[in-house]
């Protein structure tokens, strides 16, 4: 009697549009199918954000280069997301060329938030600005990388003589204050405080239709794990489904997806304020039969969770990093699913 075929792992949820050519989740999720790790999953993108570049802060950051004034006005650049790499590596590429932009890169540092911002600008480095620097691989967060920055700029102007030029920080619309915060901070002695000139590349919003989308997934991956062609659909109720959020934005909708908020005519302490200004409710949650946790890739977003919507997510990631992702899951599960990871 032939033997009945393996089930599929239950998925795990990608809040994002899959990077081209190799996207790092999907290839480490993948091969942690074939390893010794205890649970295993199925990556499953669903795009929840589309992005809108500002051509015209892109042009500016442009002329700079080609003008051959970024290294008189700025000593280098900041960079806290891959979506910012990307608008400046193709402006770069694309309008400015080999030549003046490894001429210029004589004069810049280049810090990166955690290893995959690091290794998108580390490509653009590698081809066109091969004398920078660049700093922040280790980093998981903003206030880390603020001290990285703290520790290697001062470290490059540690004589009176030489003159300390401010750091353009290239940003999306939604971002954080805690690296200008902290290179600016009072607290510091004047001659250690570092000026920079932040700079929106790009807008982001949720894409029409994603929780619709997600919606749609979730109901097809608990009708395949009921499916009574499932060879072992008992084990299958048990398995628990993981969803990844990236980013604040499209948190709201992931929330009503999973059924985890609503919306009331009442505004008390418990409830908050949606996107669109209506007051919601977090629903009643019941641990047992939930069937799909939440992990986010850091802190901004686990905050936004909890101070905006009063939903604590089951894993919050150390480092922004498929590794950092895979290791609070496996943790989380691991100890029996109490209270929030972070690993």
């Amino acid at each position: 009697m032939p033997s009945s075929p393996t089930p599929a792992p239950p998925p795990i949820f990608l809040l994002k549009t899959k990077s081209t050519p190799h996207d790092n989740y999907e290839e480490y999720f993948s091969s942690n199918n074939s390893t010794s790790y205890t649970y295993k999953y199925t990556p499953t993108f669903v795009p929840v954000l589309e992005h809108h570049f500002r051509t015209e802060n892109l042009a500016k950051v442009r002329d700079l280069f080609v003008e051959g004034k970024i290294g008189e006005k700025y000593g280098g650049l900041i960079f806290t997301s891959q979506r910012a790499v990307e608008g400046f590596s193709r402006m770069v590429r694309e309008d400015v060329g080999e030549s003046i932009a490894s001429a210029a890169s004589k004069s810049l540092s280049l810090y990166a938030v955690g290893p995959a911002t690091y290794r998108s600008l580390n490509t653009l480095r590698t081809t066109h600005l091969p004398h920078s620097t660049i700093h922040g691989e280790e980093c998981g967060t903003g206030e880390k990388l603020a001290g990285v920055i703290l520790a290697h700029y001062n470290s490059l102007h540690n004589t009176a003589q030489k003159q300390k030029r401010p750091l353009l920080f290239l940003i999306g619309e939604t971002h954080r204050d805690i690296i200008p915060r902290t290179l600016t901070s009072a607290l510091l002695p004047p001659e250690q405080r570092i000026d920079l000139d932040p700079l929106i590349l790009y807008a982001t919003d949720v894409m029409p239709g994603f929780q619709e989308s997600f919606s749609k997934a979730l109901v097809d991956a608990r009708r395949e794990r009921n499916n009574k062609d499932n060879p072992n659909p008992e084990a299958g109720k048990h398995e628990k489904m993981w969803v990844v959020v990236f980013s604040p934005t499209g948190c709201e909708s992931m929330l009503r997806a999973l059924d985890l908020i609503s919306d009331t005519t009442t505004n008390n302490n418990n409830n908050n304020i949606s996107d669109d200004g209506t007051v919601v409710a977090r629903k009643q949650d019941d641990a047992e039969k939930r069937d799909c946790y939440i992990a986010t890739i850091g802190p901004t977003t686990r905050d936004h969770l909890r101070e905006r919507f009063g939903v604590e997510p089951d894993v919050c990631a150390e480092i922004p990093s498929p590794e950092g992702v895979g290791s609070g899951i496996e943790e989380f599960m691991r100890r029996g699913e109490r209270g929030c990871v972070t690993a």
